[in-house]
């Protein structure tokens, strides 16, 4: 056994998720799902960002306090995840007392040891609004690529920013360009941790591409100190004499909401946090489990993840490295980049208002950004879900318990297993758990659906509706192997498409999911059958992309 942590991005609450964000999230749910049908510890946390600057910024576009807009997002965000299936052991938020004192010790143990000092800096300031500006109240052109960028980060070339890097600054709240004014700040000392980052790094295993890339682009280019305090009335408050008017910044306090929710799951929970953490457990006692922790998100998180997170667990506590981050690439949305101000968007709650869970995961998985940015079209949805779920594995299912149903009486008959078909569900988990541990999630999803194919192909060939009538013990031994097939399908798909596997154990009185072969006895009976998967009219199609662009800006 193994104690798996499993860190989801923490998305930003000052607005409703749409399809491109979801599709960074889903893989830390296929984990969660997988580790434990395996049988190891797993403690799965993320929450809602209700700190970022682009909470305050929607904030005060509405005219409502950021506690208030997060509060809404964050209970959408909630019922999303639910509603979705996503097996969180705690889904927390950032705007509270618990997240607060986390971070807050954590800021006072990079003081203690030597990695904050004081730094007089030029800070944007609004002369109009009468306020210094965060990163992302200042917009502007990025130095290196010359693309609209924001003050933390350009999204186009992944460049990590100063907003007093950018050229033609404006302000984003009233539009007007800000004067340089200076300011006292504590500043991270990222150099500091030059050499150790780059050996970590360097011995890292299980890292999508983008992330060594990227990493090793900004070690090559030299890791430059960051402002770790900033000057704002939202967020977590800086412990410090003097600094009371000043704010944690959020590229510190976010990522240390991983640590803080742990903590806060073994309050709640009576558990130990430290069995997912310390790396002096690992180190002193021969019988703890490893720890392998895994951290979910998109490209333009890398950085934050692969060397900030990092070297703020080196800088403040011996704890537990990443040890492999799975960064998903973008996804456009009918060839076009997501646009949450051109709303044009996909939003999770209205295609949940519409659509099975089951129908969205599967599309982000198998046709997800995993490796290469991809493109989300109602057209595709729409036929992977008629052809894929419904036609391969819905149909297999279906066809095949329902002639259980027809011809013993919704018994599973009396048979031999297909020798050749044991032999594939065996290699089917061992090859489907490596795929899924080393985040090639959409490999693993086509390696099961190959064989789901594979197993419409067997039925057809034994020609069941034949055998019933001319060798009753052929037709036996077909059905018994297409029952075994099914309730395996229903533990290696659980990961992926939880709801209709959910179904399939209910129709064959299966316990919870497990990560290795399981036999239906003879004569147990197949109950509640229903189909899985309805057929999507075709033409939702043209209604949907209709309505998209009926309501884009």
């Amino acid at each position: 056994m193994t104690n798996i942590f499993i860190g989801g991005a923490w998305p930003y609450a000052n607005g409703s998720l749409h399809l491109g964000r979801l599709a960074s999230l889903l893989p830390g749910d296929i984990l969660a799902r997988y580790h434990r049908a395996k049988g190891d510890a797993v403690l799965y946390v993320s929450g809602s960002d209700c700190h970022g600057t682009p909470v305050a910024v929607q904030a005060a576009q509405e005219g409502v306090s950021p506690r208030e807009l997060a509060s809404r997002y964050h209970q959408e965000f909630a019922d999303c995840f639910r509603t979705l299936g996503f097996t969180y052991d705690l889904y927390t938020r950032t705007d509270q007392e618990h997240h607060h004192s986390v971070v807050q010790e954590l800021f006072l143990k990079l003081l203690d040891n030597g990695y904050l000092y004081q730094k007089s800096t030029l800070q944007c300031y609004c002369e109009q609004d009468q306020r210094y500006l965060p990163d992302r109240y200042v917009e502007g052109i990025c130095p290196v690529c010359g693309q609209q960028a924001r003050g933390d980060q350009c999204d186009y070339c992944s460049t990590i920013l100063d907003p007093v890097d950018l050229l033609k600054r404006t302000c984003k709240i009233c539009g007007t360009t800000p004067v340089l004014r200076f300011t006292q700040h504590y500043y991270l000392s990222l150099s500091s941790f030059q050499s150790a980052l780059s050996e970590y790094a360097d011995s890292a295993r299980g890292w999508r591409d983008n992330a060594v890339r990227l990493t090793r682009r900004y070690l090559q280019e030299g890791l430059q100190d960051r402002a770790a305090t900033r000057d704002l009335d939202w967020g977590v408050d800086v412990p410090v004499d003097g600094f009371t008017d000043k704010k944690i910044y959020v590229w510190i306090e976010a990522v240390s909401g991983y640590l803080s929710a742990s903590k806060q799951w073994a309050a709640e929970t009576g558990s130990r946090w430290e069995d997912f953490w310390l790396v002096s457990t690992e180190e002193h006692d021969a019988g703890a489990p490893p720890i392998t922790a895994y951290y979910v998100h998109g490209k333009d998180n890398v950085p934050f993840h692969s060397l900030i997170w990092p070297a703020l667990l080196l800088g403040a506590e011996d704890l537990h490295l990443p040890d492999r981050i799975f960064s998903c690439e973008y996804m456009t949305l009918e060839g076009e980049k997501f646009s949450t101000s051109r709303n044009w968007a996909v939003w999770v709650p209205d295609i949940l208002s519409r659509y099975d869970p089951d129908s969205v995961r599967y599309f982000l998985t198998a046709n997800g950004p995993e490796k290469r940015d991809a493109d989300f079209s109602w057209r595709e949805f729409i036929y992977s879900h008629n052809s894929e779920l419904l036609g391969a594995f819905g149909n297999f299912v279906n066809r095949s318990l329902v002639f259980v149903n027809k011809s013993w009486n919704g018994e599973v008959p009396e048979g031999t297993l297909d020798a050749a078909w044991a032999g594939r569900i065996n290699t089917l988990y061992s090859e489907t758990g490596r795929l899924i541990e080393g985040g090639s999630f959409k490999e693993a999803l086509e390696h099961v659906f190959t064989h789901i194919r594979q197993a419409n192909k067997y039925f057809d060939q034994q020609l069941p509706w034949l055998q019933i009538k001319n060798d009753p013990a052929a037709c036996a031994s077909t059905l018994y192997t297409c029952v075994q097939i099914i309730a395996n399908l229903s533990n290696l798909l659980n990961p992926f498409i939880p709801f209709s596997c959910g179904k399939i154990r209910g129709f064959l009185a299966l316990e919870q999911p497990v990560w290795q072969p399981v036999t239906i006895r003879a004569h147990q009976q197949v109950q509640g059958l229903e189909l899985l998967f309805e057929r999507i009219d075709v033409a939702k199609i043209e209604e949907e992309t209709g309505r998209l662009k009926s309501l884009q800006r």
